[in-house]
């Protein structure tokens, strides 16, 4: 395992992220404790979550896992706020001050800890000014419950902006992006790449895998299996047409090449891409992380790079992913 700096910040992680997407919900806590403890002995040290994963079950799952091997202080731990935790309160959602605040300290109790290492807004929110997010996550950094500060799928000029009011109001700036990044979704590499570059921000990607369509398992005109992220997600806008299955295919042949399986030769090219600086794998199994980290040792060629960007050109879309705008989640 190989550690980059996190942005800006003194802070190495591991060229792998481990997404806590799964565990708490789909994956239950007996399950998930094992990947997370394999995950760590494996010698990945950055771990990812959300109070709205499964309503804070995510959170807890990962507190047991950490509390219970002891290893907190090793971990750089990561969470998120914006989604909603309530159904019947207003105030419940979004980029406030007011929830900002409310559940940062949720998210430490389901945590278990005293502080969270990384703390990213989910999504912009419209309705709130970027000036009264900063101010209210430079307080939580003040008073020693975060350390850093995170976006995730914003637009590039939307972080440029919150650099400059950041700057403006002298508050603590935000070190890392965590966009949607893969071989059917590369739009991040027109703007937003260039924009992490210049400010000396972190890329870490959410699905490499496109929801698992670069794992190999879904075919042409074979309905999903059922045990996929895609069955679950039946009736989603997303179509993976013929130019999707020409990427596959791509992937599938150089990963026959190189004795790999697709998912990893995917997964090896996101981190081997230009600014990233771990792609965060969600395994729902033990079995889908052990193949993750198989990918630490796939070598990406650039006669790999050419024959993948013919068929998935850069800085284009084949399917929808990147949405960085003030519409729904779209992870």
């Amino acid at each position: 395992m190989e550690y980059r700096q996190l942005g800006r910040t003194g802070v190495q992680v591991s060229e792998l992220c481990l997404g806590a997407m799964m565990f708490g919900g789909p994956t239950d806590e007996a399950a998930s404790i094992p990947i997370i403890d394999a995950a760590l002995d494996a010698g990945v040290n950055f771990v990812d979550t959300a109070n709205v994963y499964s309503r804070g079950r995510s959170e807890e799952v990962v507190g047991a896992a950490l509390g219970a091997n002891a290893r907190r202080d090793r971990v750089v731990l990561a969470s998120k706020v914006h989604g909603r935790m309530d159904d019947d309160d207003p105030n419940a959602a979004g980029n406030s001050r007011r929830h900002i605040a409310a559940q940062c300290d949720a998210s430490l109790r389901r945590l278990g800890t005293d502080w969270i290492d990384l703390y990213q807004v989910h999504r912009p929110s419209p309705a709130v000014p970027i000036d009264e997010t900063l101010r209210a996550l430079d307080d939580l950094v003040h008073a020693g419950k975060i350390r850093y500060i995170g976006f995730s799928t914003f637009a590039a000029w939307q972080i440029v902006e919150s650099l400059y009011v950041a700057k403006e109001l002298g508050c603590n700036r935000v070190v890392c992006e965590q966009p949607p990044y893969h071989l059917l979704d590369r739009r991040i590499e027109r703007e937003l790449v260039p924009v992490a570059q210049t400010y000396g921000l972190a890329l870490i990607p959410w699905s490499p895998l496109a929801s698992g369509f670069l794992t190999g398992k879904y075919r042409r005109g074979e309905q999903h299996p059922d045990d996929s992220r895609l069955a679950r997600q039946q009736g989603g806008t997303r179509e993976y047409g013929e130019a999707a299955f020409a990427v596959l295919d791509v992937v599938e042949a150089i990963a026959t090449e190189k004795g790999c399986t697709p998912s990893q030769l995917a997964v090896a090219w996101c981190a081997a891409q230009p600014g990233v600086t771990s792609p965060i794998i969600g395994p729902r199994t033990m079995a889908q992380l052990e193949d993750n980290l198989g990918s630490i040792a796939v070598e990406i060629t650039g006669e790999d790079c050419a024959r993948l960007d013919a068929v998935s050109p850069p800085g284009g879309s084949i399917v929808d992913y990147y949405r960085a705008d003030f519409g729904p989640s779209a992870r």
